[in-house]
């Protein structure tokens, strides 16, 4: 059948692919612009998954907030080029879009968000897939992503805070990497590991019981300063705490740190 140039064209500028695939899938399909466009989504995933093995170092991590929910995910892929491609970002966006409508807790990968990843995957010849996500819901959120797309935070706070203040915290969460929120989340075999270790040095130093106590003590208190969110320095201002700009009757209850590939 003879095939009309501009509807070469038009699919062309739907799919990505060169004119002669398009012409291919529009003679095959008898001209049906739809099934043409399922016809080369089939026949291009179909190579697509024999190269599965290929290793997804890049990336781009998503986040969406709306109301009381949020999520967050990321999508691996196999060039920083990719990564940063509208279409690709685009797809993250829709990604992010489809968990919304998922249970609170793990994000999984859906039938339709398969797809969208497949459309991109057909449509750049690269390796890409679905890593990981969260959606949360209750309370209030704030974010950050990095504007190479590869590190974030998203945080969920138990009332109204203001915007720059939950995009600050995002951001030094992201630098420092916190390992709880506050002290009292800091497991207690972790807090004793810490003192036996500091015990035990003070004591190889000769320090007798009660100043090796008190120096193992210290090295709690510094290890608790520097390690959970609520008594760090502020990255944006070292002269204060996150305690210190955080609302007094406020309160994190829960942040997520995503680095891409980590």
């Amino acid at each position: 059948m003879t095939v009309a140039a501009k509807d070469v064209m038009s699919l062309r500028q739907k799919t990505g692919l060169g004119m002669m695939d398009c012409k291919e899938a529009l003679i095959a399909t008898d001209g049906d612009m739809t099934a043409a466009e399922e016809w080369i989504r089939q026949k291009r995933k179909g190579k697509m998954d024999k190269r599965t093995e290929r290793t997804t170092g890049e990336g781009r991590i998503g986040i969406h907030i709306d109301g009381d929910r949020a999520v967050i995910v990321e999508i691996k892929t196999e060039t920083d080029f990719t990564a940063k491609n509208d279409d690709f970002v685009a797809m993250v966006d829709s990604v992010c879009d489809l968990a919304m409508g998922q249970s609170t807790g793990d994000v999984s990968a859906t039938d339709d968000i398969q797809k969208l990843i497949d459309d991109v995957r057909i449509k750049t010849g690269e390796n890409a897939n679905y890593s990981r996500g969260e959606k949360l819901e209750g309370g209030t959120y704030g974010s950050y992503i990095h504007h190479d797309g590869k590190r974030a935070c998203l945080i969920q706070v138990d009332g109204d805070v203001g915007d720059d203040v939950l995009k600050g915290i995002c951001q030094h969460i992201v630098f420092y990497n916190p390992a709880a929120i506050g002290p009292e989340d800091v497991s207690a075999e972790t807090v004793e590991q810490i003192r036996a270790k500091g015990l035990a040095e003070a004591k190889e130093s000769g320090k007798n019981e009660e100043i090796a106590s008190k120096i193992a003590e210290g090295k709690v208190r510094k290890y608790l300063e520097e390690n959970t969110l609520m008594k760090q320095k502020y990255v944006l201002d070292e002269t204060q705490t996150i305690e210190d700009i955080m609302p007094s009757d406020r309160k994190i209850t829960r942040f997520i740190r995503y680095t891409l590939g980590e």
